[in-house]
């Protein structure tokens, strides 16, 4: 399994307290849901490959 990047993110208390719920509503953790609602930002800007060329991959190994 990938593992995954972690970083420290910092958000508004009222903007986390209505993603906790809508995490709650949908039966996923908070963080979860926080990745669920980025991903499919993402996907909708097409700015998400979701399978890798493999030059990419070489070019990710690169950096």
């Amino acid at each position: 399994m990938a593992t995954k990047k972690q970083f420290p993110l910092r958000l508004d208390p009222k903007l986390y307290a209505a993603l906790e719920r809508w995490a709650a509503d949908e039966f996923r953790s908070t963080n979860a849901h926080i990745e669920f609602l980025l991903r499919d930002a993402v996907r909708r800007a097409g700015r998400l490959q979701e399978h890798p060329t493999p030059e990419d991959s070489e070019n990710h190994k690169k950096i």
